[in-house]
């Protein structure tokens, strides 16, 4: 267990949290929130030792292991992927890293029998250490995150990739706690739902923060609230937690309406003046004066996004056999549509398939190669950009927002100054003359969305919205783009948020292929979960589902594929086990493992169909004898 005993922390003239108390017990899945500025990734550093608190202590055993994950990715840029991830002083982490960097010197040199020997000492160290699995594991969590090129330095990588290598090294390291600080920052679909999976089964605790609500829900089981300097404990994944919260927030209301009535039943009674001096009317004085001192956390500050737009024609934007090559790759390829007003169109696919780049032909920020992109005259675009826009720390906040306009209208004819923006954008305004650099980048990136919003678009282009903002931002943006009149194209990894605000998809399929497809994201998966699970199941789609039920005995083919799949199937896990063992002898010969790795998958897809078959033919077996 970790204990947090009487921690406070202040950063300049804020006060961040103060006296606060907490435990992370065993298995505890804990996630983090709080709005942007509330000192939520301070908290993780003074947590994981980064940092220091200004009172109190954290309190462990010795030797209880904490492995942190930042926002920013805290790699050694001259090191290799297979070098980083086993970075550590474990024993089992020195003796893997001794072993790849022998394996390294042996393929430079092959034929020098110091390094022959030298890497058969380190064989049986390995399996003194019982480190080849952890070896291959470490290779399959890269391959799983979607790194293949084990060889690479680092500083040769990507903002993706790299965030991939820091999740498999912290995976991988022996740990008592993983600190993880947006974790599905910059991670495709495919990538945070493996992740999703993966946490659920992890052996240690975990502490997170995330925007991702799915993500959250799922992974979490007590939830820790940062709020006003407070920390508020709840048993529950998110989805409880939003309604203990609620349940809080009404017995706050609740106890301080009481507190009120008493102290005016209080005041009352003194008013009517008892005259006698007795030490019975001297303390009840003495509770009248303690009662009025007394507050209650009832104001909640609530952001809130109010704009308007100016008015949108018929023409948004028409798409006409676009095309863009980046290189030898092929981003987008003959691709066309007509954007029509009202249109939620979400933008999804693998990192580095081309969905920014669609955005930038859209805002008219590059040309495509081939094809027509029209903007219509009454189009004005707002565009959110997934980079930070270079804020000014020596601006202050409101001459930053006043660069803008110094007033608003809304759509339902109000003017509000920026002022009042910013104060229903969280940034009260004893804030507002601050220096930008005094605020978290949560707060930075609040700040750049209303400027966005303060130039009135009717087209609103948002890339990788969530990324840095928090869970109350989002929903009160979704809630925005509800009643926004005009257009809104997201690219997202944000299931929840897809869900909540798009009903069309433009779905990136890698070498140009964009489709579209008309639903949200959760409808999306249901009709196209996996690729590949699709063509396995085209052929049984295209017969009728009565078929099993009506069909009276087998065929004489299907007879004798019925005496055999056992054996088959039987076969198929004979074989996998054999390539996990495989995987495991090869340790980090790159050779080997990659073809064992795509073995592995053809051999799982195969006894899959086998497992799905057999199935189909133990029903139309059963059918034909219970109608006998």
């Amino acid at each position: 267990m970790l204990r947090i005993e009487n921690i406070s922390k202040s950063y300049g003239d804020k006060n961040l949290f103060t006296n606060i108390h907490a435990a992370i017990g065993e298995l505890d899945r804990i996630g983090l929130i709080g709005v942007n500025g509330t000192g939520k990734s301070s908290f993780l550093k003074v947590i994981a030792g980064i940092d220091d608190p200004d009172q109190g202590e954290i309190k462990h055993a010795k030797g209880y292991q904490i492995e942190y994950i930042a926002q920013e990715m805290d790699l050694y840029e001259d090191l290799t992927v297979i070098e980083q991830i086993y970075y550590g002083e474990s024993e089992q982490m020195r003796r893997m890293r001794a072993y790849e960097q022998a394996l390294l010197n042996l393929e430079k040199e092959p034929e020098n029998e110091s390094f022959q020997e030298k890497l058969l000492q380190l064989q049986q160290k390995m399996d003194q250490a019982e480190a080849w699995e952890a070896n291959a594991n470490a290779k399959t969590i890269l391959t799983k995150l979607g790194v293949t090129a084990f060889d690479k330095k680092v500083h040769e990588l990507s903002g993706g990739q790299r965030k991939r290598v820091a999740i498999a090294k912290a995976l991988i390291q022996p740990a008592d706690l993983l600190i993880l600080d947006e974790p599905t920052n910059h991670l495709d679909h495919e990538t945070v739902e493996w992740l999703e999976k993966y946490l659920q089964s992890y052996r240690g605790s975990i502490l997170l923060v995330t925007h991702d609500r799915y993500f959250l829900n799922r992974v979490t089981n007590r939830i820790f609230e940062l709020d006003k300097g407070n920390l508020y404990v709840y048993e529950g994944n998110y989805e409880l937690f939003l309604e203990k919260k609620a349940e809080r927030e009404a017995q706050e209301i609740s106890d301080e309406q009481k507190h009120r009535n008493t102290l005016k039943r209080e005041l009352a009674w003194l008013k009517r003046g008892a005259k006698a001096r007795s030490t019975k009317q001297r303390a009840r004085v003495e509770r009248v004066e303690e009662m009025k001192g007394k507050k209650f956390d009832t104001k909640k500050e609530n952001l809130a996004i109010q704009a308007g737009s100016k008015r949108l024609g018929n023409d948004v934007i028409d798409l006409t056999e676009i095309s863009k090559v980046f290189g030898q790759q092929t981003l987008i390829h003959d691709f066309s549509h007509q954007i029509i007003p009202g249109d939620r169109i979400g933008i999804i696919g693998p990192n580095g398939t081309g969905k920014t780049t669609l955005l930038n032909m859209m805002a008219e920020r590059i040309l495509p190669d081939k094809g027509e992109v029209k903007i219509g005259e009454t189009v004005r675009i707002g565009y959110y950009t997934q980079d930070d826009e270079d804020l000014d720390g020596d601006l202050r906040i409101i001459e930053y927002i006043k660069e803008v306009a110094e007033v608003m209208h809304t759509a339902d004819g109000q003017v509000i100054t920026a002022e009042q923006l910013l104060e229903q954008f969280l940034f009260p305004r004893a804030q507002q003359w601050s220096y930008i650099r005094t605020l978290s980048g949560g707060e930075k990136r609040r700040l750049y969305l209303l400027k966005v919003l303060m130039h009135e678009p009717n087209v609103l282009f948002l890339d990788e919205p969530t990324n840095d903002l928090d869970t109350q931002t989002l929903a009160v943006l979704e809630e925005y783009q509800e009643s926004f009149p005009g257009v809104v194209i997201t690219v997202s990894h944000d299931r929840y948020f897809l869900d909540r605000i798009v009903d069309k998809l433009f779905v990136f399929k890698g070498e140009g292929e964009v489709s579209v497809y008309y639903g949200n994201y959760s409808e999306f998966l249901e009709t196209n979960a996996i690729p590949k699970q699709t063509k396995a199941a085209a052929p049984k789609e295209s017969k009728p589902a009565a078929s099993v039920k009506t069909k009276k005995k087998l065929s004489y083919m299907e007879q004798r594929e019925w005496e055999t799949i056992e054996d088959e199937i039987t076969q198929l896990e004979s074989r996998l086990t054999e390539i996990e063992q495989e995987i495991a002898e090869a340790g980090s010969d790159i050779g080997k493992v990659q073809p064992l790795f795509t073995e592995q998958q053809e051999v799982e897809d195969k006894l899959e169909e086998k497992m799905e078959r057999w199935e189909e033919l133990s029903l139309l077996k059963e059918s034909f004898e219970s109608g006998k």
